[in-house]
């Protein structure tokens, strides 16, 4: 059995990585071994085949010992230890959440199933660090997965909606304190009318006291139109993203245009995204829907109404499943060959852990 150390399996993708292990029994068919910065020493998750202690997420010694070594503890860990094992000859297998080797040309962009097929010929040349995409990139190509394999998009412009846990944990948990402080404040004055609650709210979520440590200005009644870092071009980095990450995951011979705006929004799990979509060509929609709908076992193509989609297409219809609903499909009054569509799905799911969780079984 090939020995399989686990790092960062305490945190929110990690978390959600080892429940969605327990459940497809993946624990045994490998020797499983959990490090840590802190809780080095102490009683490891119970699983089939799992060394009793944590282990010490810094010992190159021990870290260097497992064939494949799996990390959700983020960029800075992967920046300071990855080098470190490899300059000490380390040459098993790379498996990492985080954002840091995604464009190195010895990485490999990982998204079972859009590019299964690269991964498994990446995997018999020899190559080792397989790397999960950004979570919209990754859920844009599931759901549009039998456009892309067609070759019938020549461009995306995707507007997203992203959930506070894309942030992290302290930022999904500040956007609860956010709107039980505003709860707090409409209970107490009962008798204001629309108007008056509405100054009186804005007023508070302006104000010094409003929990915003984390995100910096207030989620909770409001959108943020940025994510992410400046880039020189007037794009965010999460905006930057899906052009690079998508043409690198689909390996395209002529790159396809990616662009569009990333919003924070007070949705708790699950990111959202609009999409025009500009085709290669005239098709019929019926075509386009059968296309969608027959690409992989997840997405899931919702009728173009209004009951299914409010009931079917939104964060809490699939917080918590590795269903990608897509609707809205509809040609728009751009021309025939402009597609409107809409999607969401479970950024802790297909748009972080279940890629890792897909990869790591290829390699053991």
């Amino acid at each position: 059995m090939k020995k399989v150390g686990f790092i960062g399996w305490r945190g929110m993708v990690g978390s959600v990585l080892m429940e969605r292990m327990g459940e497809e029994k993946d624990f045994l068919k490998m020797e499983s071994y959990f490090f840590s910065t802190s809780k080095g020493g102490e009683e490891a998750p119970v699983v089939a085949n799992g060394y009793p202690k944590v282990l010490s997420s810094t010992d190159l010694k021990e870290l260097m010992k497992m064939d494949i070594l799996v990390s959700c503890q983020g960029g800075e860990f992967t920046l300071e230890m990855h080098p470190a094992l490899r300059n000490s000859g380390w040459k098993g297998y790379w498996i990492d959440a985080a954002s840091t080797l995604r464009m190195k040309s010895d990485s490999v962009i990982i998204l079972d199933p859009v590019n299964r097929h690269i991964i498994q010929d990446s995997i018999s040349k020899g190559m080792k660090d397989f790397i999960g995409g950004n979570c919209t990139v990754s859920l844009m190509l599931i759901a549009l997965h039998g456009l892309f394999k067609a070759d019938l998009v020549e461009w995306v412009s995707s507007m997203t909606y992203q959930a506070a846990s894309g942030a992290g944990a302290k930022n999904m948990l500040e956007l609860l304190a956010q709107m039980q402080t505003v709860g707090n404040k409409y209970g107490a004055n009962p008798a204001l009318g629309a108007l008056e609650m509405e100054k009186e709210v804005n007023s508070l979520i302006a104000s010094d006291s409003f929990p915003k440590a984390n995100f910096g200005h207030p989620l909770a009644l409001n959108i943020l139109p940025w994510i992410d870092s400046e880039m020189p071009n007037g794009q965010s980095k999460e905006e930057w993203k899906a052009q690079v990450e998508a043409n690198k995951i689909l390996q395209t011979q002529k790159e396809i245009p990616i662009d569009g705006t990333c919003i924070r929004v007070g949705a708790l799990r699950c990111h959202s995204q609009a999409m025009t979509i500009k085709l290669t060509k005239s098709v019929e929609l019926a075509t386009v829907e059968s296309l969608i709908a027959e690409a992989n076992p997840w997405v899931k193509l919702i009728p173009n109404n209004k009951a299914e989609t409010l009931k079917k297409l939104t964060p809490a219809s699939v917080s918590g499943t590795l269903n990608i609903p897509i609707g809205r499909v509809r040609k728009m009054t751009l021309g025939d060959q402009y597609l409107n569509a809409f999607t969401c799905g479970d950024q802790l799911l297909w748009g972080a852990a279940e890629p890792l969780r897909c990869t790591l079984r290829m390699l053991v």
